[in-house]
């Protein structure tokens, strides 16, 4: 407890430092590289404070439009006029200081909570300064070392409150610090309960639009590419690593077999009852490389026509993906597409509002992004125009039915020869990573277009199960001519569906 009571009383006292209200510049636009984008939606840079640094590693939505931002430097920061037409007038205020990289915040009755690398707590404007000059640790029941990579990612509450927290690996590929590689969630009460082993490098946390809970993971040891996994409690995720500690958590019942290096996913899951696959595996490269930040878009469509999809947060390649889950026999699986992209920075934190505002920040923190700033905040609304897109992705017996934001030129979606599919895994190895290995060429069978125009019913004449299924649609165009916005889905089948 020293460590965390030291750091308690740092942040208490920085508190009470005037705050700074910023200067700011003047708006810019968001540079989209997608020449389409911009007639779908606007992306806006946020001026931020003049002179300072601000690596944003969270957000939290405030009360009156007003949000936080929390930086890796350890500072909390409020900011008005972040929804208003015209940003020049954005006003910064420094609010506190002294936290540990905080990755997860959020605002609930007054209180500011965020997790950091060594606690999950909850700071407070007792006087209503504008300054926070209250700070409670609600949770620190993990270890920390001096370790640059022994990040902490916190969520929102789930539906009974409660937070969930995963924890990297020390340096990414140890466990030196106990519950590096575990999953645990904090109660209302305070209660640190650990619910899921096997976590490798988290970049960010959420829950999907049915409450449960998913964290993204990046490409190393035993993930032979980035994915998004689902935090199934009482389950092992994949990473051995921090398995050294289920001696310390009775509850969770015994410790999984360890996998077999060189293996594959599909073969391990069947061996290994404990080991949930990832729900969608994030092809290297093609789609992108280091995720984080990890939503749902609850807006009801003032986001555009996904509503209910996750949007996942993309490090290196600047971008916002979209996915879509759905479960087969009991366990999750779907498809990722290109979002959004053209932002300035490697992104970390996103919040999207009630009204239909992404707000994305970033650090590069000396990590390669495309996006050429080293630190970043901006905003992104849909205009309500409807790009053509593949909205669905949803597993058959024989195939998949993919659904449309618009309706389909018949003709052209029942050519077979519209659809170009490859299919491929990774190997499940010790070493960092994998090609794309086992490779397959399905062939389209048939093609049925639904009365309604808007999918399509495309029978394989072979599906393999863990695969990765990549459809290229480029060939498809809506009924007035349009091609698709992303033409290119990658399903993980981690299941297929019976009769």
């Amino acid at each position: 407890m020293g460590l965390n009571y030291f750091h308690s009383l740092v942040c208490l006292s920085a508190a009470l430092a005037v705050p700074l209200t910023a200067q700011v510049r003047k708006n810019d636009k968001l540079p989209a590289k997608n020449t389409q984008q911009d007639q779908y939606y606007q992306g806006e840079v946020i001026p931020l404070p003049k002179g300072e640094v601000l690596e944003i590693t969270s957000l939290a939505l405030m009360p009156d439009q007003v949000i936080a931002v929390g930086t890796r430097r350890g500072e909390i920061w409020t900011c008005t006029g972040a929804y208003a037409d015209d940003l020049s007038k954005v006003e910064w205020t420094k609010a506190f200081t002294g936290a540990h990289e905080p990755i997860g915040m959020f605002y609930k009755e007054g209180w500011l909570h965020f997790t950091d690398r060594d606690a999950y707590g909850r700071i407070k404007d007792v006087d209503g300064d504008g300054r926070y000059d209250e700070y409670q640790v609600l949770s620190n029941k993990w270890g920390i070392n001096g370790d640059y990579h022994e990040y902490s990612f916190g969520s929102t509450p789930d539906k009974n409150g409660d937070v969930w927290i995963v924890h990297c690996l020390t340096g990414s590929a140890k466990a030196n610090s106990q519950w590096r590689g575990w999953a645990q969630r904090v109660t209302p009460e305070g209660e640190t309960i650990e619910v899921c082993s096997g976590i490798r490098s988290p970049g960010g946390i959420g829950f999907n639009a049915e409450g449960d809970a998913f964290y993204t993971d990046n490409q190393g040891p035993w993930n032979g590419t980035s994915c998004i996994k689902h935090l199934k409690p009482g389950s092992f995720t994949g990473n051995p690593t921090g398995n050294i500690y289920y001696k310390d958590a009775p509850h969770m019942g015994k410790q999984p077999a360890e996998p077999e290096s060189g293996s594959r996913i599909v073969t391990e899951a069947k061996r290994i009852p404990e080991y949930v696959p990832p729900a969608i595996q994030i092809p290297h490269g093609k789609v992108g490389q280091s995720p984080t930040a990890l939503i749902t878009d609850e807006t009801e469509g003032k986001f555009g026509p996904f509503a209910g999809q996750l949007l996942v947060g993309e490090q290196t390649h600047s971008q916002v993906q979209r996915a879509f889950l759905e479960q087969v026999n009991g366990v999750y699986q779907g498809a990722v597409w290109k979002f959004l992209d053209g932002f300035q920075c490697g992104i970390v934190p996103m919040r999207l509002a009630e009204d239909g505002t992404l707000f994305v920040g970033g650090t590069n923190r000396g990590w390669a992004s495309i996006g050429p700033k080293s630190f970043s905040l901006e905003r992104v609304r849909w205009k309500g125009v409807t790009p053509f897109e593949m909205l669905t992705m949803e597993a058959e017996k024989d195939g998949f039915t993919l659904s449309f934001t618009e309706v389909v030129d018949p003709k052209i979606a029942a050519d077979v020869a519209s659809y170009k599919v490859a299919a491929w895994t990774y190997i499940y190895q010790k070493s960092y990573g994998s090609p794309e290995v086992d490779k397959v060429r399905p062939k389209v069978v048939s093609a049925e277009v639904a009365k309604d125009g808007k999918s399509v019913r495309v029978v394989l004449d072979t599906l393999t199960q863990g695969h990765v299924h990549h459809f290229d649609c480029s060939a498809l165009r809506s009924a007035d001519g349009k091609p698709l916005w992303h033409p290119n889905s990658y399903y993980t089948l981690n299941q297929i569906p019976s009769e």
